[in-house]
């Protein structure tokens, strides 16, 4: 596989991931969106007029839940790169990614049926689905900076559409069209997954986060035999 389809393929994997567990998210858990901290924050506004406090605090909790999520990210790759490895950083931060979304599918099974109010179960449910976005945010922001990011998609629509207005007034270049297909690729890969997430959690509840939880499999897997090619050659 070429550098290009590489990047290709992780911005589209990723892309995918953000939106489905955001959707999946926002559908089951009262409006909880865990990966986008600027719409919690909008929701928490609305929900301080028309919802019930344990609405409120769940989507409060959420904030700390997806910062500790970054911050466990962060220490990982502090530490690892005292202990000089660096090669492992992206395979354990993907690892505790997936830990954190399947401790997010289990606590969703756990707690499910919900009712009209958010139970204490589903409120950890909502901040271990966070603290995986968070780790996830950060993951990708650290260890990924060729990619466009995968889970905030109001910068990549915002810079594609500058870079398309470029190309109209024929001020673009090669570096403009770069952009453009960086940006493309996780937008339209977030907008897939969240349509896809709505119509999976209706059939399957939380057994759907068997769907992104097998996306961080598969980029392990990748991520490991790209390790030990490069130790071999």
């Amino acid at each position: 596989m070429s550098v290009e389809s590489k990047h290709r393929f992780q911005a589209i994997s990723l892309g995918f991931l953000a939106g489905y567990v955001n959707t999946l998210g926002f559908v089951a858990l009262f409006g909880l969106l865990t990966a986008l901290v600027t719409g919690n924050f909008v929701l928490i506004g609305a929900s301080l007029v028309s919802e019930s406090s344990s609405a409120v605090l769940m989507k409060f909790l959420a904030f700390p839940a997806f910062i500790l999520g970054i911050a466990a990210i962060r220490i990982l790759t502090i530490w690892l790169d005292t202990k000089q490895q660096q090669n492992l950083q992206i395979q354990l931060t993907v690892l505790l990614q997936l830990v954190l979304l399947v401790a997010f599918m289990v606590v969703g099974l756990l707690a499910a049926p919900f009712g009209e109010e958010p139970t204490p179960m589903a409120m950890i449910c909502g901040m271990l689905g966070a603290a995986a976005m968070g780790a996830h945010s950060a993951y990708t922001r650290l260890l990924l900076p060729h990619l466009a990011p995968t889970s905030m998609m109001t910068g990549n629509v915002t810079q594609i559409v500058l870079d398309l207005i470029e190309l109209i007034l024929g001020k673009g270049d090669a570096a403009t069209k770069t952009r453009i297909s960086k940006s493309f690729w996780p937008i339209a890969a977030f907008a897939v997954g969240a349509i896809v997430a709505g119509f999976c959690y209706l059939v399957a509840g939380f057994w759907a986060l068997l769907v992104p939880i097998g996306i961080l499999v598969w980029l392990l897997r990748k991520e490991h035999y790209c390790n030990l090619e490069a130790e071999q050659s």
